[in-house]
């Protein structure tokens, strides 16, 4: 589990990771970048062990059930398509928080991991765990087996290396430099395979926080300067079941399945990641992604948008019962997918406008006419939180009347092509995104809104470069949703800490005291219930603000997928946002590929022999519709 993480990720629930193209002269590159990255050697020489706690309760979990099939078969290949290759395999520093980076990042261990069905803590990294009754402190054992991927072993000094990496100017990561520093305190190692992580104040669900997952010190220690440039294409030694083993920039990245990986026979890993090889191939284009995935060239396809769920899947490969499908409703927070409106733009400087403009948004109109009515309409950025969500909070409706009473309540009037103007301002603005299967529903959102009186004017780039234009808070409008943790998190995204400034995930430059402080006492609470309350608070204040337009959820998944790849009987997990996720250590690698359907379907294929259409609706973990 990425207990940290603060992902950027597509809205549109595909299995389509985003990056950018790079330089396709690059000559292709077989053997992983470590290689060519020495491994410094060069280790501090004196290091001392902190002396061990006294009854210290060690707990571990051996119990809970597995979520793996035992029917499950190794081999195989799995094919599945970029958008566009990633700018870098940095995991921090700039232009890392693409969503490619959770490949990545899922072959990296934490010291424990989240039941994706209890909610209990189980094994990773770590075997056994103990709560200090200060509150502040955790201790792990760790697997004495665990291994970087070149071999080494893994030990307490890689996780106090954390602490220096994420603390280190050299790796431009604000928001790591920030947390590793207020968050947490310190990490002691006891001997090479215990340690203590130490919060800098007590909170709850303390695992949550101190999860962390280690950094490998023989390979980057000493961070200097070239950090960034000397990184950007390595192949960090990792601890997970793959590694990348071979790319070609601007065309595919290629992952190998560790034969010999240290944690295959753990009780929550048993069974799972079973597929040989994982090759990412760059497909630009999702209807292109459709024509590959029908040819077979791909292995499968997310279904979520309606046009693909009931009219594209009126095609042979489907119909003749050689793809299936499936509708597997899921139960955890909701990515925040939305209009994030830049505040440091004229257009939106003001409060009335911004109000204007998300009753100008006809949303529910999206979903019923584009949508299909299968999508809900989302309530606010945080929601799916259980206790930490304010359900009061309601999205803004569509409201002409509304519009035209806060427009010329300020002294502006309808021009002559029916937009608002005033001393030759006119409210347009630039709604900036970067698939073209949304195309459909943001000109919906223009027709209606030029009804309201307010133009907009749509800009199609590259899922990678448009999200540096995000991040270079070049936008007006942000067409996007961002991921989710297991608690809320808002100083990233809305603190001021992090408005006015690049590479910062506070896209809407939101800047006000009264949500700072909000935010400050939220980040240093002792209290639950008082973290809750003040949850509740900055939400709503961010509702005030009225710098986000919440779009649409998605409570589920929809996948084809050709019939040769396989599934336990009980489908996913309760947490599983993709039921043919390669790498999620929490609910990954749960299929596998059976080479004699594959052998089957491509006979039937060759001899035009029908066979029978599956499609199956999961609706064990579904949800009442809360916010239709």
């Amino acid at each position: 589990m990425r207990f940290h993480k603060w992902v950027f990720v597509l809205l549109v629930c595909c299995a389509a990771l985003a990056g950018c193209s790079d330089n396709r002269e690059d000559p292709e590159t077989k053997e992983p970048s470590f290689s060519k990255v020495s491994a410094q050697e060069n280790e501090p020489l004196l290091r001392e062990y902190a002396p061990m706690p006294e009854n210290i309760h060690w707990l571990t979990n051996d119990t809970d059930p597995v979520f793996a099939s035992s029917d499950a078969r190794k081999g195989g290949l799995f094919r599945a398509a970029l958008l566009s290759f990633p700018m870098t395999f940095r995991v921090v520093g700039p232009d890392s928080n693409g969503s490619f980076r959770s490949a990545i990042l899922d072959n990296q261990l934490s010291l424990i991991n989240i039941h994706p069905n209890t909610g209990n803590i189980i094994p990773e990294l770590a075997t056994h765990w103990a709560f200090d009754p200060d509150k502040k402190t955790m201790y792990f054992k760790l697997d004495k087996d665990a291994r970087w991927s070149d071999g080494r072993p893994v030990t307490g000094w890689d996780y106090a290396y954390t602490l220096t990496f994420m603390r280190s100017e050299h790796i431009i990561a604000p928001w790591y430099n920030d947390y590793y520093t207020r968050e947490i305190k310190q990490v002691m190692v006891y001997d090479d395979h215990t340690i203590g992580v130490k919060s800098t104040k007590a909170v709850p669900d303390l695992h949550l926080k101190l999860g962390i997952s280690p950094t490998p010190a023989h390979f980057f220690h000493p961070l200097d300067k070239e950090f960034t440039y000397r990184y950007n294409w390595a192949v960090v030694p990792n601890t997970g079941p793959y590694q990348m083993s071979e790319f070609k920039k601007g065309r595919y990245i290629r992952f190998a399945r560790k034969i010999d990986w240290w944690a295959k026979d753990r009780r929550y890993f048993k069974h799972r990641f079973n597929v040989d090889t994982v090759q990412y191939s760059v497909i630009r284009d999702f209807n292109l992604q459709w024509e590959h995935f029908k040819k077979g060239r791909l292995e499968t396809f997310g279904l979520v948008q309606p046009k693909y769920w009931y009219d594209k899947s009126k095609t042979r490969v489907i119909e003749n019962g050689y793809v299936h499908r499936i509708w597997f409703f899921n139960d955890l927070p909701r990515p925040s997918h939305g209009m994030w409106l830049n505040q440091d733009k004229e257009v939106f400087s003001e409060r009335y406008r911004r109000l204007a403009f998300a009753h100008a948004m006809n949303i529910d109109k999206v979903i019923e006419k584009v949508l299909r009515g299968d999508y809900f309409r989302l309530a606010q950025p945080f929601f799916g939180y259980g206790d930490y969500t304010d359900l009061t909070i309601s999205a803004r409706k569509y409201d002409v009347f509304r519009v035209e009473s806060l427009m010329t309540g300020q002294g502006w009037h309808r021009g002559d092509d029916g937009i608002w103007s005033r001393n030759g301002q006119r409210f347009s603005v630039t709604v900036t995104y970067g698939y073209d299967d949304h195309m459909p529903q943001l000109v919906v959102l223009k027709e209606e809104a030029r009804k309201a009186g307010i133009e907009l004017q749509l800009e199609k780039l590259d899922s990678s470069a448009m999200f540096k234009k995000f991040l270079e808070k070049q936008h007006d409008v942000a067409w996007m949703g961002w991921s989710t943790g297991m608690r809320p998190s808002y100083w990233q995204g809305w603190h001021s800490d992090n408005a006015h400034k690049p590479q910062t995930n506070n896209i809407t430059n939101t800047d006000n005291p009264q949500l700072d402080a909000l935010i400050d006492q939220y980040r240093e609470s002792l209290d639950e219930a008082e973290r809750i309350r003040l949850s509740k608070a900055i939400q709503n204040k961010i509702h005030a603000v009225c710098a986000y337009v919440p779009t649409f959820m998605v409570p589920y998944v929809r996948i084809a997928y050709w019939r040769w790849l396989r599934l336990p009987s009980f489908h996913g997990t309760r947490m599983s946002e993709n039921l043919f996720d390669p790498f999620s250590s929490t609910v990954g690698g749960l299929f596998w590929m059976d080479p004699d359907l594959y052998d089957q379907t491509l006979s039937a294929m060759k001899q035009g022999t029908a066979l029978v259409p599956v499609t199956l609706i999961d609706e064990r973990f579904k949800v009442t519709k809360e916010s239709p």
